[in-house]
């Protein structure tokens, strides 16, 4: 079952091009399934029968066993990974029936994302200051730092990419004289998201102090747009461990990456962008997740239908 386990990830990976998050985690929901369906029969009787051996009751059992100590969002992921394997599988005709059909995902409730308001978000993009440092040096790395995290935070809230499509972002995808940014999404779909001229200013005052973030140790990392004081590729975690701090200084604590992508829609939305246009801007493949990161405050629906509907009695 390992084997089969293996090349459905593979076909994930280059046939079907799911991210690498994507990857990790079904390939880690599937090996768990591996373990269980071992420890469920002989070793040797689980590696003769493989994926065809499984039954729909031993899924559940499985599913079972983790909803007891895992939340609802995870149970959903093992069952889509699950559902994928099987239906991979049967596709190749190593399986004559698929047990993973049966099964259905738990109901999860999706609370309204976090999203700051306009003053809240300037002050989190404004958050980065001037630090004074005791050599000349330390000073030139505080004030290289305090660069990069003024251009990546304008490039979060300004055009709402995604925490690993901007850890992923290289020099040459930013065209600070065209004011856009050439991004590589989920699936490996490429696009191209504009930027404001905030945002335009803080990118080109990176680039200028970026050679300071250098290890003298190792190489830097001459593509990467992000860089660490190692000199290499600023990481998914540590970007949001910065965007926490400076969320903090703000006075959110419970700031993270994705509220700024959250705010970024919302605020267009409210300014009268067309679903469709943040849609193409956030990469999302279905209008509905786009509608299901996109709340709009009762405030401007009510604004909006005063300025709209012919029977409207407040007008202003």
């Amino acid at each position: 079952m390992r084997a089969q386990i293996d090349a459905y990830l593979t076909h994930l990976e280059h046939e079907r091009r799911a991210s690498p998050r994507t990857v990790e985690h079904y390939g880690r929901d599937l090996r768990a399934l591996a373990d269980f369906v071992e420890a469920a029969k002989s070793g040797a009787r689980a590696a003769a029968e493989g994926a065809s051996g499984v039954e729909v009751m031993l899924l559940r059992a499985w599913l079972g066993e983790q909803a007891r100590r895992t939340k609802s969002a995870t149970i959903a992921r093992r069952v889509s990974s699950t559902k994928g394997l099987f239906r991979f599988l049967r596709k190749r005709g190593e399986i004559t029936r698929d047990p993973a059909a049966e099964l259905s995902s738990p109901k999860l409730r999706r609370g309204l994302p976090l999203v700051l308001n306009a003053d809240a978000a300037r002050e989190v993009v404004e958050a980065p200051k001037a630090t004074q440092r005791r050599s000349a040096r330390a000073r030139a790395a505080a004030e290289a730092s305090r660069r990069r995290d003024k251009a990546l935070l304008e490039l979060f809230y300004g055009s709402g990419l995604r925490l690993r499509e901007l850890s992923a972002l290289d020099v040459g995808s930013v065209d600070l004289a065209d004011a856009t940014v050439r991004v590589m999404g989920k699936g490996s779909k490429e696009r191209v998201v504009p930027i404001g001229p905030p945002c335009v200013e803080a990118l080109s005052a990176w680039p200028e102090v970026r050679t300071v973030l250098k290890s003298s140790q190792r190489p830097g990392d001459a593509t990467a747009m992000f860089l660490a004081r190692t000199g290499q590729r600023l990481g998914p975690r540590r970007i949001e461990d910065l965007v926490h701090a400076y969320g903090a200084a703000a006075g959110r604590n419970d700031l993270h990456p994705h509220a700024l992508r959250h705010s970024c829609a919302t605020h267009m939305l409210e300014g009268g962008a067309d679903l469709r246009a943040i849609q193409e801007l956030l990469g999302h493949a279905s209008l509905m997740t786009t509608q299901r990161y996109t709340h709009v405050s009762i405030e401007h629906v009510l604004k909006q239908y005063d300025l709209a509907h012919p029977l409207a009695t407040r007008k202003a």
